[in-house]
């Protein structure tokens, strides 16, 4: 089989893949959900949120830190390391046996925020107790790079380690920006996907004050509905997810199972407004153009998109505009996991990778859920009831506050 593409640069092979998700703590049980079109939104269970503005949110249920780390880690640690370390050292696992240099292995983590929950918690103690109880592990605690440089200390890789920081898209551009690291040779495994752990009621507060959140407090399952002309916002999520991305030829040399393949990428900035998509949808329309032209593909050979679909007005309709402008009045069709996971802000991208890998292995597309119509005028043809048989490349968008806008294009494994 060709180790290369066709510009000649190492063909990247998804051997791993680890999520810690509201749908569920492993692919099975992510899956499932997905493929259920099974929304998880429900009143905020962590912490008493009756008081804000916005009371429900899709959280991470039945996940154990103390599976992954021991006592004293885990006091020096966010939720959102706990979180990270653990969806990336399944992927680890699922990878089965690397048996790779540690200085040619690398770590690329996108986040948005980082440790909130931790910051937030130790200002109460700044003001209600002083600056000497102040907890003196809450700078590594609450930097964004923290997920990152507990991957690679914990598992010893030296090779190089980054963290992306693009909002909404920077579990995307983590997994574009590793997969580049391996096409060029400066890695030959390296371990990429996102997290976030922002359930706090500074975030919330700050996000429904924004107008950004959806207020469907008497219905929580049915808020998130992406591409439905009822949509009203997002809803908040956390979690993370990891791929093992690996260099084909050392992947085909191990024996190792290939669950996909990192075909293309694309990225770049609106340049338009800190919050709002550029209207016109000319940012999301050239990103998407650059990550199929990365992967030496046309339009007609994507078998469908796993688009951003917040459920906000604004994004879902820039983003519905630009798939029409890219691939023409007959789209390939399209689908929302956020309509049952929720926004997970920086893990996002990477949540949405995994889901597209397997969709392209499965040859199956989730249904977007809570979908009931489309918006007039809109000529998307979005998956919604039941899950659709799809074959082909994958597109996989994220569009973050900012104007950060990432694509990547991820198939099945053509052995």
């Amino acid at each position: 089989m060709k180790e290369t593409d066709q510009r000649g640069r190492h063909r990247v092979a998804v051997t791993g893949l680890g999520v810690k998700s509201p749908a569920g703590n492993d692919l099975a049980e992510f899956w499932s959900t997905l493929l259920a079109a099974r929304p998880v939104a429900a009143p905020i269970s962590r912490f008493d949120a009756s008081y804000l503005p916005v009371a429900f949110a899709c959280e991470v249920h039945d996940f154990d830190p103390s599976d992954y780390f021991g006592p004293k880690e885990l006091r020096r640690t966010d939720r959102v390391v706990q979180l990270g370390f653990a969806a990336a050292t399944d992927a680890l696992h699922h990878a089965g046996d690397l048996g790779a240099d540690p200085n040619r292995c690398g770590v690329v983590v996108g986040v948005g925020i980082g440790g909130l929950w931790t910051q937030e918690e130790e200002e109460k103690v700044l003001y209600e107790k002083g600056p000497t109880r102040v907890n003196p592990f809450l700078i590594p605690m609450m930097m964004p790079n923290a997920t990152a440089g507990t991957i690679a200390m914990r598992h010893g890789w030296k090779g190089p380690n980054l963290c992306v920081a693009t909002a909404c898209a920077a579990g995307t551009n983590a997994i574009g920006e590793a997969a580049r690291l391996v096409r060029e040779g400066s890695a030959e495994v390296v371990l990429a996907g996102g997290a976030e752990a922002v359930l706090t009621p500074i975030a919330i507060s700050a996000f429904a004050r924004m107008g950004a959140l959806s207020t469907r407090s008497d219905d929580p399952a049915g808020a998130s509905r992406p591409f439905d002309p009822e949509r009203d916002g997002f809803v908040m999520g956390e979690g993370a997810a990891f791929l093992v991305l690996e260099r084909w030829d050392r992947a085909e040399a191990r024996g190792a199972e290939i669950h996909g393949e990192v075909l293309g990428y694309g990225r770049n900035a609106d340049a338009y407004h800190i919050t709002a998509p550029d209207p016109d949808g000319s940012g999301a329309v050239a990103c998407m153009e650059a990550a199929l032209e990365d992967a030496g593909l046309g339009p007609a050979d994507v078998g469908h998109v796993n688009a951003h679909g917040t459920s906000t007005p604004l994004n879902d309709s820039m983003e519905a505009e630009a798939i029409v402008k890219v691939f023409g009045g007959s789209p390939p069709p399209v689908t929302s996991t956020k309509g049952v996971t929720g926004h997970m802000i920086g893990a996002a991208g990477a949540v949405e990778a995994v889901a597209s890998v397997l969709a392209a292995r499965d040859e199956m597309a989730p249904p977007t859920a809570n979908h009931e119509r489309t918006d007039p005028g809109v000529t998307l043809d979005v998956i919604a009831g039941e899950p659709r048989r799809v074959s082909g490349p994958v597109v996989s968008n994220s569009f973050g506050f900012g104007g950060h806008n990432a694509t990547l294009v991820l198939a099945a494994a053509q052995l």
